[in-house]
């Protein structure tokens, strides 16, 4: 079912809700984009560490001089030499107060890389969900409208009936296939609705589009995943507390507060510098046997750097404190946002427990009116209207029912997600 491989437009391949998670968990694109992402920013924390290190750098150099020189007297004489100098140099450039400041920030940024990697896992997994009841929805409605087709075509049958005996007037079988031509028509419909419903789902999960998917549940049936008396409160606690969207806002807001750090501290730790040389040196004038001895170089270094990027660079210092001010203002507007989804998430499921409820005594109506109806063998103008509209009211009851049966069950993960739970 995977992308890579062609699969006729016609296969169809069954999916649970499980394997809709896993597979969201693993294959969706968007989790693999933040998963490089860490990858990238764990780089880069690695790259921040190794600016503590010495660099080695081997090599060898050649000089030659032809010509007029100059002595250490002031004269001008002719010289002929030339030098050369294998060896390896290992040196250290370490702006130490940048290099420690910026460490600490490219860490909190992988922390941060970290938690968004876990928060975008989680939306996936809610966007498989949802698109699974959505799936599962459609093929629903598809099971009612044929249900509904049927119904139609039985009356329709029995009206025909009545008509070549003359106990029932042709209008009314008139109506009945108009009746029976729309539902064929809300068929059509719903089968759209679930192929469509199938590739939205196939691209969440990275799989093959042209490969239809068809949830393998044969009903929809409402689940329990939330218990009924549970609280708003400790749902509101329980996602401060564990949601990574604010995980990551807080690493975040510790690497503005390192960035802000370095800017006013950093300049005050001096930048060392250190190189040793070891190899040797060999050369002479031109003409006269070659020279050869081992050389070894030290140099030693300590430097505070005055001015832009430096001490006093109080521009510089005031920048970083406003993105550490604006981190911590995001921070605060992102758990306002949380709180807010919670309740809201909350009051959806509140709600839609209790539109269950009355889809599901609609429904139990609905049922019962039309089979009253149909026990009824008579074909009078009133009967044949009330007959068709009990076939109505139950088709809108029954596609009422899984709508909110659907929405019920999303309406959980939403909430489990929004909690921090999912």
């Amino acid at each position: 079912m995977l992308r890579g491989r062609a699969q006729p437009t016609n296969e169809v391949s069954p999916i649970d809700l499980p394997t809709a998670l896993r597979l969201a968990g693993a294959q969706n694109l968007d989790v693999q984009i933040a998963r490089e992402r860490l990858v990238e920013a764990k780089a880069n924390h690695r790259s921040a560490v190794a600016q503590f290190f010495p660099w080695v750098a081997p090599g060898i150099t050649y000089r030659q001089h032809d010509d007029k020189l100059q002595d250490v007297a002031g004269n001008l004489i002719d010289v002929h030499k030339y030098s050369y100098a294998p060896g390896a140099t290992v040196g250290v450039q370490l702006d130490l107060g940048d290099a420690i400041y910026k460490s600490l920030a490219a860490k909190q940024i992988a922390h941060a890389a970290g938690h968004a990697l876990e928060a975008q896992r989680r939306e996936s997994v809610l966007a498989a969900a949802q698109g699974y009841f959505e799936l599962a929805l459609a093929q629903g409605a598809v099971g009612v409208a044929r249900e509904a087709v049927r119904i139609a075509g039985d009356y329709e049958s029995q009206l025909g009936s009545a008509v070549e005996t003359g106990i029932a007037f042709k209008g009314d079988l008139l109506r009945a296939r108009v009746q029976m031509e729309r539902n064929r028509l809300t068929l059509r419909r719903a089968q759209e609705q679930q192929r469509v419903g199938a590739a939205r789902l196939a691209q969440v999960l990275h799989l093959d589009p042209t490969v239809e998917l068809v949830a393998s549940d044969s009903e929809l049936a409402p689940l329990s995943l939330i218990e009924t008396n549970a609280a708003l409160d400790p749902f509101v606690q329980q996602a401060i507390a564990s949601r990574p969207e604010l995980k990551q806002g807080r690493a975040l807001t510790l690497a503005a507060r390192d960035a802000k750090n370095g800017a006013a501290f950093g300049p005050l730790i001096p930048s060392l510098g250190a190189q040793g040389f070891w190899g040797g040196l060999g050369g002479g004038r031109q003409g006269i046997s070659d020279t050869f001895g081992g050389q070894q170089d030290f140099v030693l270094g300590a430097s505070w750097r005055i001015g832009p990027g430096g001490l006093f660079d109080f521009g510089r210092v005031r920048a970083a404190e406003s993105r550490w001010k604006m981190a911590e203002l995001g921070f605060d507007k992102l758990r306002d946002e949380v709180t807010r989804q919670v309740i809201e998430a909350f009051t959806r499921w509140q709600s839609l427990g209790d539109q269950l409820v009355m889809a599901r005594r609609a429904l139990a109506a609905a049922e019962e009116g039309l089979q009253l109806a149909q026990q009824r063998k008579e074909y009078a103008v009133g009967v044949v209207l009330e007959t068709i509209q009990a076939e109505q009211d139950l088709t809108r009851a029954r596609l009422e029912y899984l709508k909110a049966v659907a929405e019920f069950n999303s309406a959980q993960y939403l909430l489990s997600k929004a909690a921090g739970r999912l």
